[in-house]
């Protein structure tokens, strides 16, 4: 089946092979019919806004050339004098002829303005969304049409952002909702229904002061870049979020939670302290999902205990006798198949912390932190997904960026500009799934990315790619937010 995608690189597929399309200009063509949406374009209007200003003598012929071509490369089996069945002639000029699931553009539309109930919404978006490889048309970018069309796509998609997000609030589903929402509103601060939907969601988590709070940041940033209030809509959300007047979704049913989860992550403590040993422990047992398979006082015998016990992630003390937590976590990472690394600090010397981020530790957490972050710090680190306390290693690595080393991370030349993309993301803290929305992505797509860029630089942890991306000036401390 032929198909063409507009959603992203502008291309053209028979059966799964990529078809050849010729120059800028005769892709051009192909472009502005798929635009058209299936009309008829008058020649007229393809020299005007090919050429916009200055076409050449010889215009209509080149058209007329860049056509014969095209449906030579869209139907390579078309006898010389048989009609053409895609691009066809239609008076005053050429239209494109294909189905809406040809056309990744026209699927999208299509997709984003179905209606239904908040599963069938959700289904629907999610499936719009999945489509977007964006920008759209950038290749076409400096000519007019081209680009009123991808603002146009845009839109849509902010839309189907939008509406994927009301549907999941509808659906119960706001806790893993807000992350996305915060990031979508920040992206997009000057639009209503951004700030509504976060609002809302924050509030459907029992978060009631964050979600004043997000009204609050809308009011301020409308007044300083509009010198407007907030609309209507908001300030009547904001009185009935005051008087509780705001219905609540219920959550949907959890199902029967099974006696142990499928996958058990074993857990290493080491720290010099037998209080803290104890504490971290009882931390450990009583959390389903983790399972602590052992202790170690001091470097050496956490690296004995990894090798005995084969754990999946290991709290380590950054300060220890015999061996440092810093050495400690070297050798540790050093062995083939290494179970994750947190280190565990009451700030110690911040030079020490930021090596161990460079040899490869996932992150780090406070040895005060209360223990619902702990375990949230070690799913974290097993998952690979983002740093641990985001304040402490973005202080870090922004302090420390920069310094020369000969054990410096490899150069990033080599990457495509999509993991160039990805890696900046990263080392702005995003998760993968905050990366996909932001690249418009999907999450499996964003993992495969990551996984490709430490292949590519010879590196094991995400900790390592944020360092890699500061140290070669891809991304500087000033242009990198915590979250």
């Amino acid at each position: 089946m032929l198909t063409f995608t507009a959603l992203g690189p502008f291309q053209a597929w028979a059966d799964g092979a990529l078809l050849e399309l010729g120059g800028q200009r005769q892709r051009a063509v192909l472009a502005r019919l798929l635009v058209a949406g299936g009309r008829a374009v008058p020649v007229t209007t393809l020299i005007d806004e090919l050429w916009p200003g200055a076409p050449p003598a010889q215009a209509l012929s080149t058209i007329q050339g860049y056509v014969s071509r095209l449906r030579r490369a869209l139907e390579p089996g078309r006898a010389p004098r048989e009609e053409a069945e895609v691009l066809v002639s239609a008076v005053p000029g050429y239209a494109l002829r294909a189905s809406a699931e040809q056309v990744d553009a026209w699927r999208f539309e299509s997709l984003v303005q179905s209606d239904g109930p908040p599963a069938t919404v959700w289904a629907a978006m999610d499936t719009a969304l999945g489509l977007w490889r964006g920008p759209a048309l950038a290749e076409f970018a400096d000519l007019t049409w081209a680009s009123t069309e991808a603002g146009r796509l845009e839109e849509l998609r902010l839309v189907a952002v939008e509406r994927r997000a009301d549907a999941g609030l509808a659906l119960g589903r706001a806790t893993a909702l807000v992350a996305d929402l915060e990031a979508h509103a920040l992206a997009h601060p000057l639009r209503e229904e951004a700030w509504r939907l976060l609002a809302l969601g924050l509030y459907r988590t029992g978060r009631q002061g964050d979600a004043l709070g997000a009204l609050r940041r809308a009011r301020a940033i409308w007044r300083d870049e509009l010198g407007l209030d907030l609309t209507s809509g908001l300030q009547r959300l904001e009185s009935d979020m005051l008087a509780q007047r705001v219905e609540d979704i219920p959550a949907p049913p959890s199902p029967p939670a099974p006696a142990e989860p499928a996958e058990v992550l074993r857990v290493l403590v080491a720290d010099d302290q037998a209080l803290v040993r104890a504490g971290l422990q009882a931390v450990l047992s009583g959390e389903p999902g983790l399972e602590p398979v052992g202790e170690a006082a001091d470097g050496e015998q956490a690296i004995a205990a990894v090798r005995e016990f084969r754990p999946d992630v290991v709290l380590l003390d950054i300060q220890m006798p015999h061996l440092d937590g810093l050495a400690a976590a070297r050798r540790i990472l050093a062995d083939d198949h290494p179970p994750k690394v947190i280190m565990m600090t009451t700030f110690g010397s911040d030079e020490n912390l930021y090596a161990a981020l460079r040899a490869g530790v996932s992150g780090f957490v406070l040895k005060t932190s209360p223990p619902e972050q702990l375990v949230a710090a070690i799913r974290a680190a097993a998952a690979g997904d983002a740093l641990i306390d985001q304040a402490v290693t973005t202080r870090l690595i922004a302090g420390f960026a920069g310094r020369t080393d000969p054990d410096s991370p490899p150069q990033l030349a080599g990457l495509s500009d999509e993991r160039i993309d990805v890696l900046k993301l990263v080392a702005r803290g995003l998760t993968n799934r905050q990366i996909a929305q932001t690249l418009c992505l999907t999450e499996q797509v964003v993992s495969q990315e990551v996984a490709g860029l430490l292949d590519h630089l010879g590196l094991f942890e995400r900790a390592q790619l944020v360092v890699a991306a500061y140290e070669s000036g891809l991304v500087t401390p000033g242009a990198v937010a915590a979250k």
